[in-house]
């Protein structure tokens, strides 16, 4: 019970194969308290679902359209209210218009651009700036990021863009907060089989091109990522703050492979 007495909020469980479910069945059976969001009206019946799983009731089921904010001071208010302080805070959400990652990053428009930003980037910032004077101090702060970030992957196009402003945001915000005892992380997940990832085009032929380039010569699972999300949530990572921790079978080590 490596999270006894500690409280996390993570942002957004979406359904059952999403990296946010996948953390907070970790982060519940290790014995944190849970405020869980969801994004609007449509998606709270399956994060309502959800929940019924989960070993104890969450403590508030929150909404959360990280671009109104409005929203975010109302989220803030609701774990305010609860008379809890937050131990850990997940981010786990990100967009980007469909048709981005379809045609070439050469023709993403302003809009798009701008709005992959806000909600997979800048979001993080937002959610941070809402949350941290409600965060104990030594609290543990994390957000989903992916290998398009650092390397191109064909048709990722906009959302590496955003996911690399994430990930220097992790490192901007892990210094700002440092002082608090407050640590910042990223994960960068292996592929895993999502309906956010499914929203790439090519993304099946790109997961099996996958399994046989890692080292492991298999992908991951959303348990294994939830666990390094347990591993940075709890006092096992008291010293690790500002990294982008990677959970995808070795993959990014990888220059030229071979069959073996």
């Amino acid at each position: 019970m490596l999270l006894e007495n500690k409280v996390a909020a993570i942002f957004n469980p979406a359904n059952k194969r999403s990296i946010a479910w996948a953390i907070a069945q970790e982060l519940d059976a290790q014995g944190a308290q849970l405020f869980l969001g969801y994004q609007n009206e449509r998606t709270k019946g399956n994060v309502e679902k959800l929940a019924e799983e989960l070993t104890k009731p969450p403590l508030a089921l929150i909404p959360l359209d990280v671009t109104d904010d409005e929203q975010l001071a109302n989220a803030a208010a609701v774990i305010k209210q609860s008379s809890h302080n937050l131990d850990i805070l997940v981010h786990s959400l990100a967009f980007a218009p469909r048709e981005c990652l379809e045609k070439p990053f050469l023709e993403t428009s302003r809009e798009a651009f701008a709005m992959a930003m806000d909600i997979s980037a800048y979001s993080l910032t937002a959610l941070c700036h809402s949350f941290s004077p409600l965060m104990n101090d030594g609290a543990s702060i994390m957000a989903m990021s992916y290998f398009g970030a650092e390397k191109v992957i064909p048709n990722y196009n906009v959302m590496g863009v955003a996911k690399a402003a994430l990930e220097a945001s992790v490192r901007y915000l892990a210094y700002d907060l440092g002082p608090r005892q407050i640590r910042v992380n990223a994960i960068s997940a292996g592929p895993l089989n999502t309906l956010a990832a499914r929203g790439v085009s090519g993304f099946v032929d790109m997961l099996d091109l996958y399994k046989e380039r890692t080292p492991l010569k298999r992908g991951i699972s959303g348990e294994e990522v939830a666990r390094t999300a347990l591993y940075l949530a709890s006092n096992l990572s008291s010293g690790v703050t500002g990294e982008t921790i990677y959970v995808d079978a070795g993959y990014n080590i990888m220059g030229l492979t071979e069959e073996r």
